[in-house]
């Protein structure tokens, strides 16, 4: 007896809702994400149990690295045209609105101001690699920090401070920053940290 032959037919799955749903979720992330600025050096920052949220705009942040290099970074693009123009006035040099405009697009800055002119003429990947190298001079006879924040203000009064400083940064180097703040009359700045978990109490 011949056996019966089932006759095969090709099987059709709608992707289209999961397509829809894949889009509609792709869409979501895009717009509800943060992106993360671009720092120079990367820091582990020390451990507490403050949930202090620090404002998103308005920024002035103060970069430490572990062997106490300092780097700077504010918000706004206007602000930091700005401020560059007026450091540059303390130390006799004159910045073109290209060179001012270039700073103006940094993440980050952390060069002595007599350099900075070779740094924004230098190509964006160079910028990059040899930032690390340079900071902020904090020292007392050319404490060039001191101006950046003193312009800053002047710039923008409204300015929040944060400190994000590496868990191994020698505290006399944090303590430098403190103290150059508290010359200006700047006694209330954020401290960046990882939040920790409290201990269960048993």
């Amino acid at each position: 007896m011949a056996k019966l032959q089932i006759k095969r037919k090709s099987t059709f799955i709608d992707m289209t809702a999961m397509s829809d749903v894949t889009v509609l979720l792709l869409t979501f992330f895009m717009l509800t994400s943060t992106f993360i600025k671009k720092e120079p050096v990367m820091v582990s920052t020390p451990g507490s149990v403050s949930e202090i949220k620090i404002p998103e705009t308005n920024i002035l942040s103060i970069l430490v690295d572990p062997d106490g290099k300092v780097f700077m970074s504010l918000d706004k693009q206007e602000d930091k045209a700005n401020v560059l123009k007026l450091l540059g006035e303390d130390y006799g040099i004159k910045f073109t609105d290209k060179e001012m405009y270039s700073f103006s697009l940094l993440p980050s800055f952390g060069v002595p101001v007599e350099t900075m002119k070779q740094f924004l003429n230098l190509a964006p990947d160079d910028q990059d690699r040899v930032l690390k190298d340079y900071g902020i001079p904090t020292d007392s006879i050319n404490n060039q920090f001191k101006q950046w924040v003193r312009h800053a203000r002047e710039v923008n009064p409204g300015l929040v401070i944060a400190i994000k400083a590496d868990q191994n940064t020698p505290y006399p180097k944090i303590k430098n920053i403190m103290n150059t703040l508290q010359d200006l009359r700047e006694n209330r700045y954020n401290l960046i940290t990882t939040l920790k978990q409290m201990p269960d109490n048993a």
